[in-house]
């Protein structure tokens, strides 16, 4: 058996928490997948609300590809629109439509839910620290 470091340990750990909840949150989201959550948030906080698929992509760590399969059926049941992007048009934009603002704001509220369910006071306290550690692994990562 291999001893690990602590850096590991981390990595795993993280690893599994993150599959953990985003299972428990793909059943609780009313109907609305984790990733199509993920995706209806950066288009919400995009700048007016539209991003190309491979910006979209990037944001939410799919493939092309991937973002492509999610999008399509999104857009049939009216979370998003997508349309050609003005300065090029062989380049599709993908916008939020009413449907995604309403899914978004109940997801967020459920989400919300979850949280408090979860944490204590105490450990909001500890849920921001390590958020914002988080945050600076991220910047480090994409620097690098």
């Amino acid at each position: 058996m291999h001893k690990v470091s602590v850096g590991v340990q981390f990595f795993l750990n993280l690893s599994k928490t993150e599959t953990i909840l985003s299972h428990r949150l793909d059943r609780g989201l009313g109907g609305l997948g984790w990733n199509e959550f993920l995706i209806l948030f950066q288009l919400d906080q995009s700048k007016d609300q539209s991003l190309s698929r491979i910006e979209l992509a990037g944001k939410v760590g799919l493939t092309a590809s991937g973002i492509t399969r999610i999008l399509l059926p999104m857009e049939k049941v009216h979370l998003i629109t997508s349309g050609p992007v003005e300065a090029d048009a062989r380049v599709r934009a993908v916008m939020i439509a009413e449907g995604g603002k309403t899914r978004l704001s109940e997801a967020i509220s459920r989400i919300e839910e979850f949280s408090e369910e979860l944490f204590t006071a105490n450990e909001t306290k500890e849920a921001e620290k390590i958020s914002e550690f988080l945050r600076l692994i991220s910047g480090k990562i994409l620097m690098s």
